[in-house]
């Protein structure tokens, strides 16, 4: 074979083999990235496919869009707590409908600027905050933001359920393009300014402008078109009338949109945003019979802060509101606070309001609330009881500072607590309404006769951060800084509904449950939403019991007798405001007058807060008299009302406290020759009781026992007594000691006798008495007691809820000059302003060490302290602390301690 023939013969072969090779290995025509390209492509064709068929179906089974329904809305229904129907909270008829050619365009502006500012430009749906609510929802949740328009507002408010879903998403998207489609622009906005509610049983903007302005629509200004478009969102919460600081802030946010969005010049704007709420509103509001208007206002902000229910859902939707109220309680409560049947002596002043929650103490349940003296036919009236905020008196005793040391330190009722001259940690005084000083006494006294001393240093001896936060835990506001005059009320403020449910955690053994109106919704398909809310431990049982049997003290021999009902099981509190010396001056305020009375008790069943003041100037009005008894007497009969024919257990102690007898004197356990004057019962969390009397403790002489020193106006005199057991024919000398305030003892009397007499003391002073008994061996022991003797006249129970009072304007008297570094402008210290939200104030400053200092809660008329407790003024009617220096305390002497 040639050498030529072979070469072919191979090259064939080869050739062979690599066509082996490439069938056993063929060519990948579509690579990896390809085949994964293709399945997204085809998933996503799916998805669209799916999403589109889903989305078709969704919008088969949207409504028609029936123009009857534009217009026209269902109005709620509102039931008592046993599911009777009381009344319907709006009705179809509170209409006014305006033509859109009536409508001035500054109007319509002001309500496209906050709602839908591309309303002209869209048709039906905005697709730039489509996409904006898209990412929202993303990073926020479902829901979490909407992008509706004006004409989706209109489509969902009068054809779909309330529902965040996105079925409804989707047919509210759907049919706004089908409206459009079937309404100009116009039309669709004045259908939508016609529908949509601005309280007040009102709907559309012909009834708004009418209720809030006394207008017309035509006659409405930029500033008025501002606060109507302000109030749709939250209606309760921008009501103008209710809540003048909110509705301001938003109506200046809506001029401002207005400007920016070039509706509006910048004259135009400026000039519309210097007019006050109080210079626009010519309140108009409608005749039409009112059912429980402070209850109803209650239930319409409740449901305003569910999630997931606008306004309009509300009152659009026919809903069935299912409320806790007592019809029977609610009709009593009325027909005492708002008529003269039962209490002939309310004061003859268009301005005199009253506060009064009753609460159910176990649940938490509101079963009746009066906000307003007014008569019952007027609507939304200023719910005092709910919105309206004053510094509590005395009343916050309990809460701000024996609650926390018992919660904390286990103190017993019979803790001993100095009460000698003392200072707040910046050296401000703490003074007594009386002036003078008690020595060594049992916290239970402290709080029955509501001195002061003994509650500051309560405050001090826990912390403020503890103090706050127990008060936190009871439902009050607590919000920024507070300082040691909190004590005695002093940058506090409270509602009577948030009273109520602090006071009711006391006597539900510590259990606190916010106060609430609404139990439940049932919405028209027939599904509910449940609203009652849990119970959490505010405080140990043994705080609350203890807190309670002293509280039931002041009822029956303290301050709180006027409020006392025979045989009910009840403990309460007073607390009464007073003004300062400037003030008095000023209008010429007589001695025992008052701006405020508060009283806060409760049973185990019921609980009840009432706040009597003022709503005008200031100084222009005060309690006196009877007056100042108002408050105990509306809560002594409502809950008698309330009480009777039902069984009210007294309090249950827990097994966490233990009662045992004392000798008051030694604070040593009672034994058998312990006097029965000289024998009280005094309560311990278990375990920190005194040790139990021995045998030879029990059977033990040579004592002084029933120490005590009393002063008698009328005969101008000190009377000292005392007890000593001695051994038969045994003679014993008793040495008397005697000084005054801060002064040296100096020996005035030896005797045999247990008693003497000092005639004549020193006035405005404090009396110490030494006894020391020597027996003939020459052993000795002594004891002491002291009395404080005032020029002030004999107290009445009306002046001991005095010595509640003057501690509650700490701050009032900063209106006097700007002394000391200290901003003292009248303004600033007056809590009832309504101009300044409590965090666009500033706290006054210690000029030493730039500091805020504290409220001073000292001054001439009660025991409580309570800095701030200008009730009147100090109630504020937009529910805020409006005091830039109620917070503070004057390093000066002249604020008056308080009940």
């Amino acid at each position: 074979m040639s050498e030529k023939y072979r070469s072919r013969m191979e090259k064939r072969k080869r050739a062979e083999k690599q066509n082996k090779r490439k069938k056993a290995t063929p060519k990948n025509k579509f690579p990896l990235w390809k085949k994964i390209l293709i399945t997204f492509i085809v998933l996503c064709l799916l998805l669209v496919t799916g999403g589109a068929i889903s989305a078709a179906v969704i919008i088969q089974s949207a409504p028609e869009l029936d123009p009857n329904e534009l217009v026209l809305s269902q109005a709620a229904e509102i039931y008592d707590e046993n599911d009777e129907l009381v009344t319907r909270l709006q009705s179809e008829e509170n209409r006014d409908l305006v033509d859109i050619t009536e409508v001035p365009d500054h109007v319509k502006n002001a309500f496209i600027a906050v709602e839908d500012v591309r309303f002209y430009d869209h048709f039906g749906i905005d697709i730039k905050r489509v996409f904006g609510a898209i990412v929202k929802n993303i990073t926020d949740g479902f829901g979490a933001e909407g992008a509706s328009t004006i004409t989706q507002q209109v489509v969902k408010n009068a054809f779909l359920t309330f529902d965040k879903t996105l079925t409804r998403k989707i047919q509210e998207q759907y049919l706004a393009i089908k409206l459009e489609q079937m309404y100009t622009k116009d039309q669709i906005l004045e259908i939508y300014l016609n529908m949509i509610f601005f309280n007040e049983r009102s709907y559309g903007i012909g009834e708004a402008a009418s209720v809030y302005f006394n207008k017309e629509v035509s006659e409405l200004t930029i500033e008025d078109a501002a606060l109507l478009a302000a109030i749709p969102r939250r209606p309760s919460y921008y009501h103008p009338i209710q809540n003048p600081e909110a509705a301001l802030k938003r109506r200046n946010m809506i001029i401002d949109l207005m400007h920016t969005h070039g509706f509006i010049s910048e004259e135009d704007r400026n000039r519309a945003k210097e007019v006050t709420i109080e210079e626009q509103i010519n309140y108009n509001p409608r005749p039409d019979e009112v059912v429980y208007d402070s209850f109803i206002t209650q239930v319409q902000q409740e449901i305003e802060e569910i999630d997931g229910i606008t306004t309009s859902d509300l009152y659009n939707g026919g809903l069935k509101i299912y409320t806790t109220l007592d019809r029977d309680a609610q009709d009593f409560a009325e027909e005492v606070i708002q008529t003269n049947n039962y209490i002939s002596y309310y004061p003859d002043s268009e301005d005199f309001q009253v506060g009064f929650t009753l609460l159910d103490t176990k649940t938490g349940q509101i079963k009746a609330m009066v906000g307003n003296r007014q008569n019952q036919d007027v609507a939304r009236g200023f719910n005092y009881a709910a919105n309206a905020k004053a510094s509590p008196g005395s009343t916050i005793k309990p809460i701000m500072d024996y609650g926390p040391a018992i919660e904390h330190h286990q103190w017993s009722t019979f803790h001993q607590i100095d009460d000698s001259p003392h200072t707040y940690s910046d050296g401000t005084p703490v003074r007594n309404y009386t002036r003078t000083h008690s020595g060594s006494v049992s916290m239970r006294e402290a709080l029955v006769r509501s001195i002061n001393v003994p509650a500051v240093k309560a405050l001090q001896a826990t912390g403020l951060e503890k103090a706050k936060n127990f008060a936190s835990g009871l439902g009050l506001p607590m919000e920024g800084e507070i300082y040691e005059s909190a004590a005695l009320g002093g940058g506090v403020e409270v509602s009577s509904l948030e009273m109520a449910g602090a006071y009711a955690a006391f006597g539900n053994n510590g259990m606190y449950t916010k106060p609430y109106a609404v139990r439940k919704i049932e919405f028209p398909d027939g599904r509910t939403l449940t609203l009652e809310p849990e119970s959490k431990r505010a405080m140990s049982d043994y705080t609350a019991y203890m807190i309670t049997d002293m509280l039931k003290d002041v009822v029956t021999r303290g301050t709180g007798t006027g409020a006392n009902i025979p045989n009910l099981p009840l403990a309460g509190k007073t607390g009464t405001t007073n003004f300062d010396d400037n003030e008095r001056q000023r209008f010429g305020i007589p001695q025992g007058g008052a701006p405020d009375v508060w009283f806060s008790g409760y049973t185990t069943q019921y609980t009840a807060a009432v706040w009597t003041g003022f709503s005008g100037q200031r100084g222009e009005n005060y309690l006196i008299g009877q007056e100042r008894d108002i408050a105990k007497e509306i809560f002594r009969l409502t809950m008698s009302h309330v009480s009777q024919n039902i069984d009210t257990p007294d309090f249950e102690k827990p097994d966490s406290v233990v009662e045992i007898v004392l000798d008051r004197y030694t604070g040593r356990r009672a034994h058998a020759g312990t006097p029965d004057s000289a024998r009280t019962v005094e309560l311990f969390v278990k375990g920190t009781g005194p040790e139990p009397i021995s045998m030879e403790e029990e059977t033990s002489l040579h004592e002084i026992t029933g120490l005590q020193a009393t002063y008698d106006e009328e005969a101008d005199a000190i009377y000292v007594s005392w007890n000593y057991e001695s051994e038969e024919n045994e003679s014993v000398t008793f040495q008397i000691d005697h000084r005054t305030n801060d002064g040296n003892y100096t020996t005035i009397q030896s005797q045999s006798e247990m008693q003497f007499t000092l005639t004549n003391p020193e006035k405005n002073a404090t009396h110490y008495f030494r006894v020391t008994a020597t027996r003939p061996d020459g052993e000795s022991t002594s004891r002491e007691v002291q009395v404080g003797v005032a020029i002030e006249e004999e107290e009445t129970e009306e002046e001991l809820e005095d010595e509640e009072t003057d501690e509650n304007h700490l701050g009032e008297e900063q209106d006097e000059t700007k002394e000391n570094g200290r901003d003292t402008s009248e303004e600033s210290n007056n809590e009832e302003e309504p101009s300044t939200p409590p965090e666009e104030t500033e706290q006054p400053q210690d000029e030493e060490n730039n500091q805020p200092t504290q409220p001073d809660p000292n001054d001439d008329t009660s025991s409580n302290g309570n800095a701030n407790d200008n009730g009147s003024n100090n109630r504020s009617e937009n529910g805020n602390d409006n005091g830039a220096n109620a917070n503070s305390v004057r390093p000066d002497d002249a604020a008056a301690p308080t009940e």
